[in-house]
């Protein structure tokens, strides 16, 4: 059986499956009992992988230097062992692959990723200039009515800009005080009579209190008789809960 020295040596060809047959069983079978060789194996099948980023520039110079110098000494041990020196071709060709297709499988990757992160930015962008048009349709409107809100001792306040037409509504508050854990405030708007209150948005107030709802889901040609701020929990509620922290009168 071949020294632990010399499994050593076979490693590098091992790794790159550029073992004949029976060297490979005396390789398959140390690795079995030897912790050391396998570890070994594992540090230079990692190698490799990163020596494939080299293609991409990303690979430490240590680890090339590191690998180039284990497959030379398993270039010296095939030597001293009389192998014909055209044995050595395959692994030659077979590095000379992994990094070249693993440094394209890499660039292919970042390419995409980096055309999903632009095609992401733009849809985002868009979506920003669409919702910022809303805000300025519904503030430019004809029908559009604006509501003050305040509580009973005058704190916090609150402002609302609502068309009817669109359903379209910008809620702008401030001195809102923290809400306990689990809890939200939440936003009504109540159309009076029969007409159920209608959630309009749930929100929380920043650190200095302030806080905004804008362009809530809203039905068209709802006319409000008034709006309503109350405490709900996190998920929202379908009706509100009273007291009202603020309201509009109506």
């Amino acid at each position: 059986m071949n020294s632990h020295g010399q499994i050593e040596s076979d490693l590098p060809l091992y790794a790159l499956g550029a073992l004949d047959e029976p060297a490979r069983e005396l390789v398959d079978k140390h690795l079995a009992g030897c912790a050391e060789c396998r570890r070994e194996l594992l540090q230079l099948r990692g190698d490799m992988a990163l020596l494939g980023l080299s293609a991409a520039g990303t690979a430490p110079l240590r680890v090339r230097e590191r690998l180039l110098a284990a497959i030379s000494c398993g270039t010296c041990a095939v030597r001293n062992n009389a192998m014909r020196w055209w044995t050595l071709i395959p692994a030659a060709m077979a590095l000379v692959l992994f990094v070249a297709s693993f440094g394209l499988w890499h660039q292919n990757r970042t390419l995409r990723q980096n055309l999903v992160l632009a095609h992401t930015q733009s849809d985002q962008d868009r979506a920003s200039v669409d919702r910022a048009r809303q805000i300025l349709a519904v503030l430019a409107a004809s029908d559009a009515v604006r509501i003050t809100l305040a509580a009973p001792n005058a704190s916090p306040q609150g402002r609302v800009i609502y068309s009817p037409r669109s359903g379209g509504l910008v809620f702008l508050a401030s001195e809102f005080a923290p809400v306990p854990p689990g809890k939200v405030y939440e936003l009504w708007l109540l159309p009076g009579g029969d007409t159920p209150p209608i959630p309009g948005g749930v929100f929380k107030a920043d650190s200095s209190g302030a806080a905004s709802v804008l362009m809530p889901s809203l039905p068209r040609d709802v006319v409000a008789k008034a709006f309503a701020i109350t405490v709900e929990p996190e998920t929202g509620s379908t009706a509100p809960t009273l007291p009202f922290v603020l309201s509009s009168g109506g």
